[in-house]
């Protein structure tokens, strides 16, 4: 089986849009460039089919490596027979060649190896024949100075048995089967954390059972944390009796004595061996799926508050609210640049609200502000109601965006360099300014997983999970472009084909240089070959660029194509752009070549009609129920608006303007049976709730979207 043939048995994709991409991958495109720049070779694969592709060629690589590493030990061994070889070539099942290897593996010394010192493996192999019913005579012929008595003749003979019983193929892949349908997961609580006050949040999983294929995600995951961290003990297991028959009819062959002997050492193989290494296994497998889920649920949430609707270019008045503290406030240019920056004590202990109105007041006229945002922390709904007291001269926007990672943010390596003269809490108010312009621009530079919108994520592979972020901000940073003259590193560097080193080197060049004016200039920059150029021109913007495509999503191999088809219809290049009517006679076949396909010149005709444009929605002004400021104001039967702030694979939080966010299960999303959260809401999504249970004691609210 080669690399394509594995895809393709876990793809339904062709062998020929899969041997395309392989091709394209190894040549170093990225994943980025391939889907939206070679769509005619791949056969129109999008992202997540080429990640898939990618991630299994990985794992193809991987196996082939584990088999080469297994053949070559039992080789060393001299224990590598033609039919041995032979099954282990034409395997591609990790679990399968494990099982191939466990004969041959490096252990620490078993009680088998202990019984074949004394030489009692022929004793073994009589017994295994079942064709003798005297072997207690047998097993005395096995006395010597080190084996005692018949008994320990037997029990040797055993020990060996049951190593060969755990090392049977047949055995363990049936009882895996057994597991994967019939295993139950089971949880109780540790005595010792019986009056534990942390325990207490885990009181679900004190005494509890389920079966492990069926299992949620989430509720495995939260299993795992609370075993974890000492609270309850948790086990898988199957029905012994049926595992103990399973093994019997697969070895026992015979109704004498020597079958008693086989029983005696089966019950001793399930026992000691077979059963904690494949009910950890199974478990392993269900974390891993479960792990998966997470990751998944994670990835679309990021995905989604990455591509949040910017409010763009304006002059914003950011707010990081706070009572003793008093809140940071700090006024920004249409680019983020930091204008000034104070505190403002409209809140108790001072309560100088007239005060702050009069510095907001002024700080709105002198910095010709047009838009307000306030983090929804501490004390933001304080504030948005202060701040919609003031009579402003003009209309002012006023936008309550999430906090989510700016701490961490203000305390990292980029805001210190982007800001070495401010402190974390100017820092911080910056953040909540520029992610109500760019929220993608902004979170780029935030630790995905300190963005906090999923579920278990620390729970997780953290391996798998990275990768998959990574992932999800080069799709979100790349679907959208970027200005080239205005990114920060931290965005440039989620650019196809420029990464961390060579976004700096871009900054530098930008700093020493100046702007750029054309895409061509990237290569001017230091280490910025043919390569990265070609993957990466096309995902970055330039406005007011000497040839108007720079900033537009044509890729610059494909300028020329572009001014033919200018040419053709007697127009100059920049009369073509966004003129639907004369773009619309252009027929796509006529300009196919070798290089660019139909498929192609589609994409380049639908970027023309609307050059630059961005995907994202325009961000809309929002506002929470006046009446309701803490958990206190809410009561069952209350219909409130509020805004998805996270979105679990059991349900959705929904903000509701107070501290504590309420949750819609999925079962209360919609009338009907719902599979995937993500199906009814998005994170962000402006949504109308029905209270149906509050518990103050717990601060937990419970709500329903079926109104």
């Amino acid at each position: 089986m080669n690399t394509t043939e594995f895809i393709q048995n876990q793809l339904n994709i062709p062998a020929n849009s899969i041997g395309a991409t392989l091709q394209l991958l190894s040549e170093d495109c990225t994943i980025p460039f391939i889907a939206r720049y070679r769509k005619d070779k791949t056969g129109n694969l999008d992202e997540v089919a080429i990640e898939n592709i990618s991630k299994l060629n990985k794992q193809f690589e991987d196996i082939t490596k584990r088999k080469e590493s297994i053949l070559k030990s039992i080789e060393e061994q001299n224990a590598l027979t033609i039919e041995l070889k032979q099954k282990i070539e034409q395997s591609f099942d990790l679990q399968e060649l494990e099982d191939f290897y466990l004969p041959y593996k490096k252990r620490k010394k078993t009680k088998a190896d202990t019984a074949r010192e004394k030489g009692l493996e022929p004793l073994a192999k009589i017994i295994m024949g079942q064709r003798s019913d005297e072997i207690d005579i047998i097993a005395s012929k096995y006395i010597n100075s080190i084996v005692a008595d018949e008994d320990e003749a037997l029990q040797g003979a055993r020990d060996i048995i049951a190593e060969w019983i755990n090392e049977n193929l047949y055995v363990r892949k049936n009882l895996r089967r057994l597991f994967q349908r019939k295993a139950m997961i089971s949880s109780k609580l540790v005595k010792a954390k019986k009056d534990d006050e942390a325990a207490q949040k885990f009181s679900q999983y004190f005494e509890w059972q389920e079966a492990l294929n069926r299992i949620p995600s989430h509720r495995l995951l939260a299993m795992l944390r609370a075993e974890n961290e000492g609270f309850v003990k948790v086990s898988v297991d199957i029905e012994k009796d049926e595992a103990l028959d399973l093994i019997d009819k697969a070895i026992i062959k015979s109704n004498n004595s020597s079958a008693k002997q086989i029983e005696l050492a089966i019950t001793d193989a399930y026992k000691r061996l077979l059963e904690p290494a494949l009910s950890n296994e199974a478990l392993q497998e269900a974390k891993e799926k479960a792990d998966i889920k997470a990751i998944e649920v994670f990835s679309a949430n990021l995905q989604q508050l990455l591509l949040a609707s910017p409010l763009g270019e304006k002059r914003i008045l950011a707010i990081d609210p706070g009572y003793r503290t008093g809140c940071k406030v700090v006024c920004l240019d249409e680019k983020g640049d930091l204008l000034h920056n104070e505190n403002i004590y409209p809140h108790a202990p001072q309560n100088e609200t007239g005060m702050a109105m009069k510095k907001i007041r002024s700080m709105v006229n002198a910095y010709n502000i047009e838009a307000i945002s306030i983090g929804n922390g501490t004390a933001s709904r304080e504030t948005e109601f202060f701040i919609k007291k003031i009579a402003f001269d003009k209309p002012i926007l006023v936008f309550v965006v999430s906090e989510a990672g700016a701490s961490v943010y203000s305390a990292s390596k980029i805001a210190r360099d982007e800001f070495p003269n401010y402190d974390v809490t100017v820092r911080g108010a910056v953040s909540i300014g520029r992610r109500l312009a760019d929220p993608l621009a902004e979170l780029v530079k935030i630790d995905p997983k300190s963005i906090g919108v999923g579920q278990y994520q620390h729970d997780v592979d953290q391996t798998k999970l990275k990768e998959e972020l990574d992932n999800t901000v080069i799709r979100s940073v790349n679907s959208v472009g970027i200005n080239l003259n205005t990114a920060s590193k931290a965005l440039l560097s989620y650019v196809s084909g420029i990464g961390e080193k060579m976004a700096e080197n871009i900054v530098n060049f930008r700093t020493e240089n100046g702007a750029f004016i054309e895409r061509k200039d990237l290569k001017r920059v230091p280490r910025l070959g043919e390569k990265a150029y070609q993957q990466a021109a096309a995902f970055v913007r330039i406005k007011n660029a000497k040839n108007p495509l720079d900033n537009s999503a044509v890729h610059p191999e494909a300028y020329k194509t572009v001014e033919k088809m200018a040419k053709d219809l007697g127009l100059k290049t920049e009369d073509l752009i966004s003129n639907k009517e004369k773009i619309a006679l252009i027929n796509p076949e006529k300009y196919v070549t070798n290089d660019i396909g139909i498929l192609g010149i589609k994409d380049i005709l639908k970027e023309l009609e609307k050059p630059g444009l961005d995907p994202r929605k325009a961000t809309k002004v929002f506002e929470f129920h006046p009446n309701v400021k803490s958990i206190k104001d809410v009561r069952p039967g209350m219909i409130l608006p509020g805004i998805v702030n996270n979105i679990t694979a059991f349900g959705c939080f929904v903000d509701l303007g107070i501290k504590e966010s309420g949750l819609v299960h999925i079962s209360q999303l919609k009338d009907g049976f719902v599979s995937d959260v993500n199906e009814v809401v998005k994170l962000h999504q402006h949504v109308q709730v029905k209270i149906t249970e509050v518990d103050e004691a717990r601060k937990r609210i419970q709500l329903t979207m079926i109104l």
